[in-house]
């Protein structure tokens, strides 16, 4: 599997590149969620993944592709946080060292942990400066291989297992999935996730689950065209602060999901301490959003089976109380 094309056999294969790698984590249920939601709510916990999100399925499926030479160079990639974790993760595991462009308003724990896994970080203002062209720069200076966030077939296969995990989980519980949310930054796992349901469960309808001053990929899918995101705004989920589409993602996406949703950030603290209550889970505001389209209304789940990644659970203790305790603001 090579570029950006996407296929079952490249996912299939890096699910078993991945066995003991990366965690088969849970797909939650509450019955008392259930009951009070009139359908079937399922939670695959990727909160709970080594990492603390299903990043690492995508880069060290992409890494371990690398020759000996390749990882002699090392590799180099944007993330604000969760991708540079999963990188950093398995560049350390692989043999390789790990070269990361994060915003300079990242998330001080992400990138300590990303520094403690042996990743060296290289900052920028995401209102002045282009992740993209920092990448391309440092690429062409260093010699390191880009193993960006999305857009690359290996690290779509990678993402593409946690959807088989999730499928297979639900028909072993006896569900037939109607509705899947999916948080979007980039567009991946959006991607991987609408792939997977159209071959192995077709009637299965994929939504893009975005922040409201940050769904560029629901603004772009009705546009039919990728629109941009308007500069200086920002949101509590800062994992999916992407200014537009990529155009790979796009591209499937556009064919694949069957739209988009929101959810605003007093939207996404309520999904939080849902998810808290009900699940026992700790979520971070960007794994949330598809839980916070759903518990809003946004999202039909009478007498239906929706399920929604977690995508990961990255967030330290004083934010997640600060956030969970903060009164509503009544806007974005």
């Amino acid at each position: 599997m090579t570029g950006t094309e996407i296929s079952m056999d490249g996912i299939l294969d890096a699910a078993q590149a991945l066995l003991g790698v990366v965690t088969r984590t849970p797909l939650l249920e509450s019955y008392e969620a259930n009951e009070r939601l009139g359908g079937r709510l399922l939670i695959k916990a990727e909160a709970l993944q080594r990492t603390g999100a299903f990043k690492i399925r995508g880069a060290y499926n992409r890494i371990r592709h690398l020759s000996a030479a390749e990882r002699h160079l090392g590799v180099v990639t944007y993330s604000s946080g969760n991708h540079a974790l999963g990188v950093a993760c398995a560049a350390k595991l692989l043999g390789t060292s790990a070269l990361i462009v994060m915003p300079d308003d990242a998330p001080q724990a992400k990138r300590a942990a990303a520094e403690r896994l042996g990743a060296t970080i290289v900052l920028f203002n995401r209102d002045t400066e282009n992740s993209d062209a920092i990448v391309t720069r440092l690429c062409a200076e260093t010699g390191r291989i880009n193993v960006p966030p999305s857009g690359d077939a290996l690290v779509h296969a990678g993402a593409g297992t946690a959807a088989i995990e999730l499928l297979v989980q639900a028909q072993a519980a006896g569900a037939r999935i109607d509705t899947a949310l999916i948080p979007c930054g980039g567009g991946g796992l959006a991607a991987a996730t609408a792939f997977v349901m159209r071959a192995r469960s077709p009637a299965t309808q994929v939504y893009a689950a975005e922040p409201t001053l940050f769904d560029d990929t629901r603004r772009s899918l009705l546009a039919g065209k990728r629109v941009h995101n308007p500069k200086g705004q920002r949101t509590i989920c800062d994992a999916i602060m992407t200014p537009t589409p990529n155009e790979t993602t796009f591209a499937l996406n556009r064919r694949l999901l069957a739209g988009g949703v929101v959810a605003t950030d007093d939207e996404v603290r309520d999904a939080m301490r849902f998810a808290y209550q009900m699940f026992k889970i700790i979520v971070e505001p960007g794994a949330a959003v598809g839980l916070a389209a759903l518990l809003s209304g946004r999202v039909d789940i009478k007498d239906k089976t929706v399920a929604t990644i977690v995508t990961g659970g990255n967030i330290d203790q004083a934010r997640f109380c600060a956030l969970l305790s903060s009164t509503p603001t009544n806007g974005a």
